[in-house]
This record gives C-alpha cells, structure tokens and sequence, in this order.
C-alpha cells in the first residue's frame, strides 16, 4: 500500500510539475501578462507622442506661421526691421559681483 501511494504521489508531481514550474507555467503566464501590460503603456505614450508629433509635421507642411514661430524661439531670428529687446531678471545678479 506505501509503495502505491508513493507511486501516485510521484505521478502527480511528475504530472502537475509542467503546470506550476514548466515552459508554460502558470508563473511564465504571469510573467508574461505583466510585460504585456507593460508594453500596452509604453505603446499608450507612444501613440500620444506620435499623434503631437504628426500634428507637428503637419502644420510645418502647411503654414508659414509655424517655420516663422520655430525660426524666432529656436533660432532666435528677427524680421528685417525688428528691433530685438533681451530683458535680464535682476534676481540673477543677487551675489554682488558688479558689471
């Protein structure tokens, strides 16, 4: 009676090992759901960037007012007759060092 009992034990750990432990594994599930839930977020921000930046390029595609905007604030560019004021917060020179 031992010898079946512990016949039967070892079948059904033979049998149940794949299922808990093995290559599809209820542990490689949930493994695998976690980084699929990962890479859903990263495909959320993903998408959000890439709905700005298509709105981006399409506005570059088609109007001078944003070349002209991108021109002024990246390039610090002026129209011919401008005249350019840099205004300086006076909270920079608070050490005490003189001009």
């Amino acid at each position: 009676m031992r010898a079946l009992t512990l016949t039967l034990v070892i079948l059904i750990t033979a049998l149940q090992w794949p299922l808990w432990l093995g290559k599809g594994s209820w542990l490689r599930v949930w493994q695998l759901d976690k980084q699929v839930q990962e890479q859903k977020e990263v495909n959320v921000k993903l998408a959000i960037r890439n709905t700005a930046l298509d709105a981006e390029v399409r506005d570059l595609k088609q109007g001078s007012a944003a070349i002209e905007e991108r021109a002024r604030n990246e390039l610090g560019m002026i129209r011919s007759g401008e005249v350019f004021f840099q205004l300086l917060d006076h909270a920079d020179n608070k050490t005490g060092t003189p001009h």
